[in-house]
């Protein structure tokens, strides 16, 4: 939890507007009511009915326009596992790259 404070915070600071979710189900039913979320970043390890990498997958399908940049410190998923334009950023990661990294979705 506490790396989601951190990375919430990074990109709060950053001038973007966060939606946390505590599970890949909260993810999905955020993402149903707010249609302007414009980047997923999700851990794979994470509770619920689905890893990360399944959300990533499922927001893919249901919102292709969404850039999507997954994380762990421990899984190493193949590119193939990571839709489209989609992108994985290994733990430990500096607040500096977490920014960059966002930045760069954004402009694709």
């Amino acid at each position: 939890m506490i790396v989601r404070l951190i990375g919430s915070d990074t990109l709060t600071d950053a001038g973007y507007d966060v939606v946390e979710a505590g599970s890949a189900d909260e993810a999905l039913r955020i993402l149903e009511r707010h249609g302007d979320v414009e980047v997923l970043f999700t851990d794979i390890r994470m509770p619920g009915t689905m890893d990360g990498l399944e959300l990533a997958r499922v927001v893919h399908e249901r919102w292709p326009a969404m850039k999507i940049l997954i994380t762990s410190g421990d899984t190493f998923p193949p590119r193939s596992a990571i839709a489209d334009d989609g992108r994985f950023l290994p733990k430990p990661y500096s607040t500096e790259v977490l920014r960059r990294e966002i930045d760069t979705l954004l402009t694709l």
